[in-house]
């Protein structure tokens, strides 16, 4: 089946495997709102979130909202990223030659 296809192979071992499009909609349907979806959607983003860096292959700007947007999709898991552990988090992920950035900010934070 096609739907099937266009699913990730790691998802498709919890979607029951049927001919009739209906059929395997419920599934997916009904593996999205399990807990345990819900628990690794949230670990992978988390996991996201702390080891993303940046590489140079974008600008900065796309890179902090890639970012900011992982943290708001766990906010909406009731999994909120305090303000000040994203800004870590954004420092952190740029390399050194930012070093500037996290003079600056924490010349600010201590004003």
């Amino acid at each position: 089946m096609f739907m099937r296809m266009t699913v990730a192979n790691n998802i498709k071992s919890t979607i029951k495997n049927t001919e009739d499009a209906k059929e395997f909609m419920k599934s997916v349907k009904k593996c999205s709102q399990s807990e345990s979806a819900d628990k690794s959607l949230a670990g992978t983003l988390m996991s996201t979130l702390t080891n993303i860096k940046f590489d140079g292959s974008r600008t900065i700007h796309e890179h902090i909202l890639e970012m900011t947007n992982l943290a708001a999709r766990l906010k909406t898991m009731e999994m909120e990223v305090n303000e000040n552990f994203l800004v870590t988090f954004i420092l952190n992920s740029l390399p050194s030659e930012y070093g500037q950035f996290h003079m600056n900010y924490n010349t600010l934070k201590d004003k």
